[in-house]
């Protein structure tokens, strides 16, 4: 009968690229059935932390001369990529095999953001793939997919939850999966759809869009994203949690942006106007991520106030700014 140690030396050994938040469920299920060789992800937080604990070398470079440098270095059985940035080159993907995570019901969904989208998009349900990596933007076979649920309300944040859940109990079943050369279920490219990247920028809320819009917006932009934002005069004024107004009035004088009702009984939420209806805020931030959650109406105190950023605002700090110079 071989020893323990013998039995951990004959664990296929592999390499983590992971710089999002889906790389710690990721690291949880590869432990439990292989020999990490290393964790890529730069910084240090509760992923690198769980790493350290399970005494898996991190390595912080992520450009990708330096991936490839390591997995010469270390020549790993293979590589699983979860939540990483940038196309990996086809010299690099002929060493060992190549396995992703991606968050979306592949051939639809490829490139970026795709939970984000998801929620932006009203989709009723996305789904996680695990894919041989293969030439092409998420073109691989595919390796392991299932359907995940987003409910009427989800945040980014209960989706991506949810899609970990899933990620720790499959990926190690995949990624065997692909270790005894199978590459996968091909995907139909004729049926590939793409998301784009989004930039933080995209989240400023456009209030002449619909309720539902908006609101799916700020949904999809909650932890780990800095949320979705407006302007109260000239500072950024960040939405966390909002929803539509129940049983609202019907206001056919409008001004899209205006806050039409201040909420001063202890709860303090805020209406304002929409494209179509009225949006319901609960809690803010004034200034940048690093800004505690407060009541909105804690900031928004009056029903004379406009969001976002109006050319009046704009000119009136213009004026201020001439009239101070000597």
């Amino acid at each position: 009968m071989r020893s323990d140690s013998a039995r951990e030396a004959a664990r296929p050994r592999v390499l983590l690229i992971g710089i999002g938040p889906t790389t710690r469920d990721a690291l949880e299920a590869l432990a439990e059935r292989f020999d990490v060789v290393a964790l890529v992800r730069p910084g240090a937080d509760d992923t690198t932390a769980y790493a350290e604990k399970l005494a898996v070398p991190v390595e912080p470079g992520t450009r990708v001369a330096e991936i490839e440098g390591l997995v010469e270095r270390l020549g790993p059985d293979a590589v699983v990529v979860s939540s990483y940035d940038r196309i990996l080159p086809d010299r690099l993907l002929s060493r060992c095999p190549f396995v992703n995570v991606h968050y979306s019901p592949l051939p639809r969904g490829r490139g970026r953001a795709n939970v984000n989208w998801a929620v932006i998009n009203g989709d009723t349900e996305t789904a996680i793939s695990v894919h041989t990596m293969a030439p092409g933007l998420d073109a691989g076979g595919i390796l392991h997919q299932e359907a995940v649920p987003i409910g009427p309300r989800d945040t980014v944040t209960d989706l991506y939850d949810r899609l970990n859940t899933r990620q720790r109990a499959v990926l190690a079943d995949a990624v065997a999966r692909r270790l005894t050369g199978d590459e996968g279920d091909p995907q139909d490219h004729s049926q590939a759809t793409y998301g784009c990247t989004r930039l933080p920028e995209d989240g400023e809320i456009d209030w002449t869009a619909p309720t539902a819009v908006t609101d799916r917006l700020i949904r999809a932009l909650t932890p780990p994203y800095p949320g979705a934002f407006t302007h109260l005069g000239l500072d950024t004024l960040r939405i966390l949690r909002a929803e539509p107004t129940p049983d609202a009035p019907v206001f056919t004088g409008r001004v899209p942006g205006r806050v039409v009702m201040v909420d001063r009984t202890g709860a303090g939420w805020i209406d304002v106007l929409t494209g179509d209806g009225v949006l319901r805020v609960h809690e803010v931030a004034l200034g940048d991520e690093e800004s505690a959650a407060v009541p909105a109406a804690s900031v928004v105190r009056s029903v004379k106030t406009t969001l976002g950023l109006r050319t009046a605002d704009l000119l009136r700090a213009l004026r201020a700014a001439t009239a101070r110079r000597p």
